[in-house]
């Protein structure tokens, strides 16, 4: 299953905290699309990412794809 997320037109550290809230409704290996355009989400995303543990996808044309790992 995957959860996507719009946060297009959100300021940091918005889409990250709806990354955080959304990441635990989804299960182990499923994965949460985030839509932000927000420059620093190119940034604060992949490092969320890296302090919870937890995988990136993909990152790009203002589309981040996180795979829960725990």
């Amino acid at each position: 299953m995957n959860v996507d997320l719009d946060c297009r037109g959100l300021l940091c550290p918005l889409p990250v905290i709806k990354l955080a809230k959304a990441l635990p409704t989804v299960a182990v290996g499923d994965t949460v699309t985030v839509l932000a355009d927000d420059p620093a989400a190119a940034t604060d995303i992949p490092a969320w990412c890296r302090m919870r543990s937890q995988e990136l996808v993909s990152a790009g044309e203002n589309r981040y794809v996180v795979r829960r790992v725990a």
